[in-house]
């Protein structure tokens, strides 16, 4: 393939907000993404007309399915009050809000606009865990996949048990993709787990107690994470805690051309490479411990951005399940074949760590409305960035950043590169 050129136009971020991600009976992505656009407003240093907004890029999986509502993008254009402006989804199964992201960099950098709205909502709770899983699965190859009894656990499952013959890991190793995240996301005022697994598990004895039942004897983490009872397996290997859960959210983000970022703020994030790349379905594919998609993604945006993996600062990164992070830390050049779930191991990924990796608490914890999950982990880069990410904030100069957005089990992928220059 052709090697990326810079982009011909230069793209900042000027604000950036999401909902809180959860389980929300009352609300529709509608009002998830109003909640999304007015945080997303209330980031802009200097104020926001929204009438300045030429374009809507929006990030949705299946409403189609979750909530029985096709054609969501001018209806979520309404709901903000931004009609009649052309709103356009974007679907990539749970890469579509990344996508989206792309579609905003590559309507500013042609000159067609010069300010995009790109957001990103998923109502999904509305359905059963079994409705839940079947609009899913209709994001992997439906003729030759699901007629097998493949779900997306077992996908990923799979390719645990795959990677652990090749490379030695035991399931324990994952747990520490686990703890890592939830304790990210104990820190995330957004996050739809915030507890640490410790407070977790600490929740689960004190109410065996209220309802006068035995209370559990874990004394550890380790002791729940083992558990069945507690942390119960899905698929082999793995467990509830390795899985990412149902999820209600949407997030937003503004882009604008660089030669106007300074009408909205003085310390603007510069998209500087952006790349995506399409893949098999997992049945097709040579190899199950790596996404080739993800690598050609990761390759295309550091080539647009002129950096390398060593550069990168932060990334946030696609942990549908605790493999899919191990995966993506080496997939992203960030660690060789074999070696993510040791620097997991070590504290390399973590908050305090050398490539600090999801310190949202990642799709696993902080949530995973899978049309808005692209968007809400630029959020997070936005804010780490910018050092606003309160008691989460990684220490010292986070000046380069990515994202990486995965659909199904890497049909798509979308990376980004993020860059402050103040």
């Amino acid at each position: 393939m052709p090697k990326s050129k810079p982009l011909s136009r230069g793209v900042a971020i000027v604000g950036a907000g999401m909902s809180k991600f959860g389980a929300f009976a009352e609300k529709n992505s509608r009002d998830l993404f109003v909640e999304a656009f007015k945080e997303m407003t209330k980031s802009i240093d200097k104020g926001l007309d929204p009438s300045v907004i030429e374009s809507l890029y929006v990030g949705n999986f299946s409403s189609d399915q979750f909530e029985h509502q096709a054609h969501t993008a001018p209806l979520l254009a309404d709901a903000v009050g931004l009609t009649p402006i052309p709103a356009t989804r974007v679907e990539g199964a749970c890469a579509s809000g990344g996508l989206a992201i792309r579609q905003g960099v590559m309507a500013i950098a042609s000159g067609m606009y010069d300010v995009v709205l790109v957001g990103g909502a998923e109502r999904m709770t509305g359905l059963n865990t079994a409705g839940v899983t079947d609009a899913l699965a209709t994001a992997a190859d439906v003729p030759f996949e699901i007629p097998a009894g493949f779900t997306f656990p077992g996908f990923y499952a799979a390719m645990a048990s795959a990677y652990m013959h090749r490379y030695g890991m035991k399931p324990e190793h994952l747990m520490n993709v686990a703890i890592k995240n939830h304790d990210n996301a104990s820190l995330n005022p957004y996050a739809q787990f915030g507890v640490t697994i410790q407070k977790w598990m600490e929740g689960r004895v004190a109410a065996a107690i209220k309802k006068g039942k035995p209370a559990p004897t874990w004394s550890t983490i380790w002791d729940f994470l083992h558990d069945e009872s507690g942390n119960p397996t899905v698929a082999w290997p793995l467990r509830l805690f390795d899985c990412s859960p149902v999820t209600d959210g949407a997030a937003a983000v503004l882009l604008v051309a660089e030669e106007r970022m300074h009408e909205f703020t003085d310390h603007p994030i510069h998209i500087i490479g952006s790349g995506q790349a399409s893949g098999s379905a997992l049945h097709d594919r040579p190899e199950l411990t790596a996404i080739p998609a993800a690598k050609t993604a990761a390759t295309k945006a550091y080539e647009m951005a002129g950096v390398t993996a060593k550069d990168i600062r932060i990334a946030e990164v696609h942990d549908c399940f605790t493999i899919a992070e191990v995966i993506a830390s080496e997939d992203l050049g960030f660690f060789a074949p074999g070696e993510g779930f040791k620097a997991a191991e070590d504290g390399v990924t973590a908050r305090n760590g050398a490539k600090p990796i999801n310190t949202s608490g990642g799709l696993k914890a902080k949530g995973h409305p899978v049309g808005a999950s692209g968007v809400a982990q630029a959020v997070e880069v936005f804010k780490q960035m910018r050092g606003q990410a309160g008691e989460r904030q990684v220490a010292g100069d986070v000046n380069l950043a990515l994202t990486h957005n995965v659909g199904a089990t890497g049909s798509t992928c979308a990376v980004h590169v993020y860059e402050r220059r103040n």
